[in-house]
């Protein structure tokens, strides 16, 4: 029977090391990752059930890391490792596509409960559409954004808790709040300098 291969992406090494530690033990082949940038790599390049990646490491952010993973392929299932300072930004990635949150520090059978639901809800998922399909949802939410402070405000803050009221799907939401500007462009075309600016501010 083949090793489950999982991917863990946090700039901790302690946590690779606890990580590989325990899953090892559970007849999972582990890889690991010690920044955003080079786990994305891994995760497009390679064949994995599922990845851990921390919510926040000093080169980009899990968010990102989630968006790219998720793009590329979709049905793949991503946990957020979260520490107790980032435990709203971990949540705010579950609304947008993650599988789960693992709290640091956590035990063996937190970590393997966790990996084992999230492949075994994987498997049963239907993935969300990763292309842009709520144009006109979008320019709404970027020129409100753009006039209206409050309102900018609460996507800074809030994130997928200020678009609820509107239709988009994980993906585009991931977009705008993690300010992928190219991606929308090659569905939008070249957007106004208003909307560029609040999205670079998500940058």
């Amino acid at each position: 029977m083949n090793k489950k291969k999982v991917l863990v992406i946090d700039d901790e090494q302690i946590v690779l090391d606890s990580v590989r530690k325990i899953m090892w033990g559970e007849d999972y082949a582990v890889e690991t990752a010690q920044n955003g940038r080079e786990g994305i790599q891994r995760a497009l390049k390679n064949a994995y059930d599922i990845v851990l990646t921390d919510v926040r490491m000093p080169d980009i952010s899990g968010k990102i890391v989630l968006r790219e993973i998720k793009r590329a392929k979709p049905a793949l299932p991503v946990v957020i490792i979260s520490g107790y300072a980032t435990v709203q930004s971990a949540i705010q990635c579950m609304k947008l596509g993650a599988a789960n949150v693992l709290e640091k520090p956590f035990t063996p059978d937190e970590l393997i409960g966790v990996v084992e639901e999230a492949v075994a809800q994987s498997a049963q998922a239907v993935p969300d559409e990763q292309g842009l399909i709520h144009e006109r949802e979008i320019r709404s939410i970027l020129e409100r954004a753009a006039t209206d402070a409050r309102f900018a405000g609460q996507l800074n803050q809030n994130g997928p808790d200020a678009l609820e009221c509107y239709r988009l799907t994980q993906a585009e939401k991931l977009a705008l709040l993690t300010g992928d500007i190219e991606w929308l462009e090659q569905y939008m075309g070249i957007l106004a300098p208003e909307y560029k600016n609040v999205l670079l501010q998500k940058l």
